[in-house]
């Protein structure tokens, strides 16, 4: 696909994206709304809802990210910064995703800071217990049971490092993200009297266990960076979670496309976007499941890095 298109598109864009702010309204007015009245709601629908608007808000932050909804960083910052996660700060989010962006490092453990691979000497080091987590990890039921405690781990352990190493503006985003912290535990647990453990097993790790799902087959190792790219048709209501990221190898291609773009898009170009990955498709998250709920999606030693 011509790439040059995406910049002329981008010329073309409304000031304001309100699709994207109607979202965004949607998440922040959910989100409130069950914080104040949990009691009111049963267990079996508190958390799938918590987990909802926790990991609704992730694809937010990614949105914002690359461009949206506005043409004011500034702002699309300010929409996306509120930490629901409690974990994530969206400062180092953004850079670790746009050094994603680089299509030529994609899977590479040492270059894609969202790669789900390992280096033959990082495989070395590690006891052959943790071999085996990390071979469950690379399963569909790993990923959305263990994968958020493995990925929050590894992620809070890399940032320590660097706030200690005084990685320059580390200090200032964890000091602002800290505050930020703090108040929503506030709201939640002081004024909303939701027990702490409630909001961070249902609305963290639940939520980011529904973020796992999207990204468990996203990519895989080919020789190829064009084909490590895949695509989730028929994303349903998972699609609307995502803000249709699930149709991957177009966001790739395309990152500067508003989301709810993307599926007229992708059906007006559809046969290159399957040649250009090798045809790496799935048939929904159903599909990813039947394949790979207890078989590993790929194996965690990475072929080429290191």
């Amino acid at each position: 696909m011509d790439m040059s298109k995406s910049a002329a598109r981008r010329s073309r864009r409304p000031a304001v994206e309100w699709p994207t702010v109607g979202v965004a309204v949607a998440i922040y007015g959910a989100w409130l709304l069950l914080t104040v009245f949990w009691e009111a709601l049963p267990l079996w629908l508190l958390v799938p809802l918590g987990a909802w608007f926790v990991a609704w808000q992730s694809s937010l932050q990614h949105e914002a990210m690359h461009g949206h909804p506005t043409l004011n960083r500034t702002l699309n910052t300010a929409l996306a910064w509120p930490p629901l996660s409690l974990w994530l700060p969206y400062p180092v989010y953004r850079l670790q995703h746009l050094r994603h962006h680089r299509d030529e490092h994609l899977t590479d453990p040492l270059e894609d800071p969202e790669s789900a691979y390992f280096t033959p000497a990082m495989w070395a080091r590690m006891p052959t217990p943790v071999r085996l987590i990390m071979r469950f990890n690379m399963t569909l039921i790993g990923r959305l049971t263990i994968g958020p405690a493995i990925m929050i781990g590894f992620f809070l352990a890399d940032e320590v490092k660097r706030v200690i190493a005084g990685e320059p503006g580390r200090r200032a985003i964890w000091a602002w993200h800290l505050v930020g912290v703090a108040a929503v535990l506030v709201w939640v647990v002081a004024i909303c009297g939701m027990p702490l453990w409630l909001y961070l097993v249902g609305f963290v790790y639940a939520g980011t266990a529904l973020t796992r799902l999207r990204s468990f087959a996203e990519h895989r190792f080919a020789d190829q960076p064009e084909k490590r790219t895949a695509i989730v048709e028929n994303g349903g209501l998972l699609g609307l979670l995502y803000l249709n990221n699930n149709l991957h190898v177009l966001h790739h291609v395309r990152p500067a496309v508003a989301w709810y773009r993307l599926p007229a898009l992708y059906r007006a170009s559809r046969e290159q976007l399957v040649a250009r990955n090798g045809g790496l498709v799935y048939d929904g998250y159903r599909d990813i499941a039947r394949r790979y709920l207890v078989a590993e999606h790929d194996d965690p030693l990475h072929p080429r890095a290191g």
